[in-house]
């Protein structure tokens, strides 16, 4: 039993003990009080009736018309006068009334006043003794109707009082909860503040709230320490110190998996800037200029990644930038704004640059698209530009956005959608569970359609809570069909309408085994962006035993607000992070720091883009749980 419960049981008891006992010593002392009555009225009525019969000098005839009528009032049960010569007594009986008074009453307080008696004198000579008992039928009537009043007036009081009982356990389980979730939340390490004001008039809990709150600032100072250290250590690892752009193996990362991936890029360009003669700089212009120079090429290329999503710029070398853009046909036209944007700047100092550029399909490798790039670039330093392209994917989508919409709406309605999963491995090599994407049959003479061709004009035309929908559904579905779990990446744009957490919830409710076997998933921007709607997401989804959390994340996990309060079970570090780790110490470094970061939250860090099993043995040595890319397997029919 709980201890609310306990405590409001007491104060019940207590309270109607307290009631009881007041409303038995009134009815107690109300008896008693007309009982004295009635026993100094009979009294009262004997000595009245003696003086009456005195002046009958021994008349039997006339006393007994004397008592008759007396007891003709109703007021006596008995009248006896016995003579003081012998003579036989002269008794009137009046029978027994119903009072209307219950019987059980009249047994449980019963009311026998001592009869009342008198000397019948005349004169100095006593002529007898009066005797009168009572009849308790009025006396019982008015204690029966107090006992009614009283019982009423202390039902309406233990009402009140049980009321405010009540309010009071209520008050005290609001701050006994409050304290219970915090206690809760640290366990699952989620430093959550717990607000004084339901324990405000509570000083022993106030106490403890506010002792709790303490620890609860010194953990997420820690913890903010620690996410500080952690973004110095991908700084460190993944940035280039005097540019801030990202490192070579970063870049081609974050661009092979943009390109590979089911829900990255449907293509793009990608552009590489060169400056010309960098040691010959060096020597003419000094270090100092130079460095500036870098300077101002790495801020123009972040003119771009600042305004367009998922664009990407690098160093790839001392002389070397490169620029991809996730979007298909602007290859030439972003190297010619480029080249002339670097000219300008640079032209002061006598700085040359030379700009190639490629044209990438969805699902080009890294490899084949930087040795194309390097050809464009090489024509470029000849006075030769070319753009040339690399596909991989020739597959190409209706114009118009109408035709679009009427395209996706088809293959939700005629069950057009199907899953394509990749497995995703434990630290022992086995399935922990299987990433699934959804692909849908836009025409249905077609082939499936990846995401990264249909999630923009999804996102455009929203329509993405719907197949966001429907690939949970089918994740349900699988999982119930072979019971092995499924992973889900939802859409950012998803969140934006306000129903979506609550109808994703109905739709697990509706699976409640195979929800337990579900992992669902949102790109570590959604958490930037909007926190509050993923924090709501996870507290729907986590009490039906669906695990929730951030994939290709790394880059702005210290830009989360309060990530200790979004209940997450696991993150997926992206392509950036966990490539050619095993080569670096710097990257091993962050990968550490994020792993005791989040396990300090009990959360599971999990990597993507895993290509080599050097790769996989050090992401486990510094803690990482699952593993997915082209060292996992690859993708197949979910």
């Amino acid at each position: 039993m709980s201890l609310i419960r306990q405590l409001g049981l007491s104060l019940t008891s207590v309270l109607v003990l307290v009631l009881a006992g007041a409303l038995c010593i009134d009815l107690l002392w109300a008896r008693d009080l007309l009982q004295s009555q009635l026993r100094q009225s009979l009294a009262d009525g004997a000595r009245a009736m003696a003086v009456q019969i005195a002046p009958l000098q021994r008349d039997p005839e006339r006393i007994a018309r004397l008592l008759e009528a007396q007891a003709a009032t109703g007021n006596y049960r008995i009248l006896r006068f016995e003579p003081a010569d012998g003579a036989p007594p002269i008794e009137q009986r009046r029978p027994a009334a119903s009072s209307g008074v219950p019987g059980w009453f009249r047994t449980l307080m019963p009311i026998e006043p001592a009869p009342g008696s008198a000397l019948v004198t005349d004169g100095s000579e006593v002529l007898g003794r009066l005797w009168l008992a009572g009849t308790a039928d009025a006396a019982y009537r008015t204690l029966w109707g107090q006992w009614l009043q009283a019982t009423l007036w202390t039902l309406m009081l233990a009402l009140a009082a049980g009321a405010g009982v009540w309010l009071a356990c209520r008050r005290l389980q609001s701050a006994l909860r409050a304290t219970a979730e915090q206690a809760r939340a640290l366990a699952d390490g989620r430093p959550i503040a717990s607000p004084s004001s339901a324990a405000s008039a509570m000083p022993e809990l106030r106490h403890l709230a506010q002792a709790t709150n303490a620890m609860v600032e010194r953990v997420r100072g820690l913890f903010e320490g620690q996410a500080a250290q952690a973004e110095q250590w991908r700084r460190q690892a993944q940035l280039d110190p005097l540019t801030g752009l990202a490192h070579r193996a970063p870049f081609l990362g974050r661009m092979a998996s943009l390109l590979q991936r089911e829900d990255g890029a449907d293509g793009g360009g990608l552009v590489l800037v060169r400056l010309a003669d960098l040691e010959g700089l060096n020597r003419r212009l000094g270090r100092a200029a130079v460095d500036g120079a870098l300077r101002s090429v790495a801020a123009v290329l972040q003119t771009y990644t600042d305004r367009v999503p998922d664009c990407l710029a690098g160093r790839l070398n001392g002389a070397d930038f490169a620029l991809f853009v996730p979007a298909r046909g602007l290859a030439a036209e972003t190297a010619a704004s480029l080249a002339a944007a670097l000219n300008s700047s640079l032209r002061a100092d006598a700085v040359a640059v030379h700009v190639g550029a490629v044209e990438a399909g969805r699902g080009v490798g890294a490899g084949m698209l930087m040795a194309h790039a390097d050809l464009a670039l090489a024509h470029a330093e000849i006075g030769d530009p070319i753009v040339p392209e690399v596909h991989a994917d020739e597959s190409v989508l209706a114009p118009g956005e109408g035709v679009w919409r009427e395209q996706l709406l088809a293959a939700l309605d005629g069950s057009r959608a199907e899953l394509v999963a990749a497995p995703v491995l434990g630290a022992d090599r086995r399935l922990a569970y299987l990433a699934c994407s959804l692909r849908l049959r836009l025409d249905a003479d077609q082939p499936p359609v990846v995401a990264a061709r249909w999630l923009p004009l999804a996102v455009r035309s929203r329509l993405t809570p719907a197949l966001d929908r429907e690939a949970v559904r089918l994740a349900l579905a699988a999982i119930g069909a072979d019971g092995r779990a499924r992973g889900v990446v939802l859409t950012p744009a998803s969140l934006s309408d306000p129903e979506f957490a609550a109808q994703l919830g109905d739709l697990v409710q509706s699976a409640p085994q195979p929800a337990h076997s579900l992992w669902l998933a949102l790109p570590e921007a959604a958490a930037v962006e909007r926190p509050r709607q993923v924090q709501e997401l996870a507290r729907q989804l986590r009490p039906a035993g669906v695990r929730i959390g951030l994939v290709h994340a790394g880059q702005s996990l210290h830009r989360i607000e309060r990530l200790y309060a979004l209940a997450l079970d696991f993150v997926t570090l992206d392509a950036a992070a966990c490539t050619g780790v095993a080569a670096s110490s710097a990257a091993q470094a962050f990968v550490r720091s994020t792993v005791q970061l989040l396990a300090a939250l009990s959360v599971q860090v999990h990597a993507e883009g895993v290509a080599d099993d050097d790769d996989a043995s050090m992401l486990r040595d510094c803690g990482v749980v699952a593993f997915g890319g082209p060292w996992a397997g690859p993708p197949a029919a979910a």
